[in-house]
């Protein structure tokens, strides 16, 4: 992302987890946890979207970290349809509130990602300790079992999208009574309109 990007890994279930860390300028503010799109079709956390939501979460002075999924760069082990993955960014998120403890945490994840960090919010809210707010851009509703996400969290979207259509998502968010930023003329992957996620997410996270 930037020259101040650092790579580490941690432990996993699968092997060895590879993951990135972007530091604000200032003390940190909170944690923001970022979800990569699926590792079977080339995502990465490399990825520009996943990269935009740590950009995004640096200029609010939380502190960014993203994981290469299972079988992913270095990340060892093999994709587990987002189980797995989940237990995995679970254990990001234990290994990082060890390094910065009492902070409030976020999650981000883009398509798949969106999979895993809504499953992640309902096991931390089973254990009452949930994440303060989500942000889901190209939720893959329709594709996986998204649950239901509380009532603050960001959902972005591209018009575009032929990945994950724009009416399975209002077909989730419909009977949450969910808000959806559309993002017009947008694709899956944002093509030329990555700006508007940064935008949209500073804008809105304090209100």
């Amino acid at each position: 992302m930037n020259v101040q990007t650092q790579r580490f890994s941690i432990p996993g279930a699968a092997g060895a987890l590879e993951c990135a860390l972007d530091l604000p300028d200032s003390t940190p503010r909170g944690l923001a946890l970022v979800a990569h799109p699926h590792p079977l079709y080339g995502g990465t956390m490399d990825n520009k979207v996943a990269q935009t939501l740590a950009r995004a979460f640096v200029a609010l002075g939380y502190v960014a970290v993203r994981m290469n999924f299972r079988g992913v760069g270095k990340s060892e082990g093999e994709h587990d349809a987002g189980r797995g993955e989940t237990d995995d960014m679970a254990l990001l998120l234990q290994h990082m509130q060890q390094q910065y403890p009492r902070l409030p945490v976020a999650l981000a994840g883009f398509s798949f990602g969106t999979f895993v960090q809504s499953q992640l919010q309902q096991r931390l809210t089973a254990q009452d300790t949930p994440a303060e707010r989500l942000v889901l851009v190209g939720t893959a509703a329709g594709k996986w079992p998204i649950p239901t996400v509380p009532a603050n969290t960001i959902l972005i979207h591209g018009e575009l999208d032929d990945t994950i259509p724009l009416s399975a998502v209002f077909d989730w968010a419909r009977p949450q009574d969910l808000p959806v930023i559309v993002i017009p003329g947008a694709d899956h992957f944002f093509h030329r309109k990555l700006q508007h996620i940064k935008t949209f997410v500073v804008e809105m996270w304090h209100r």
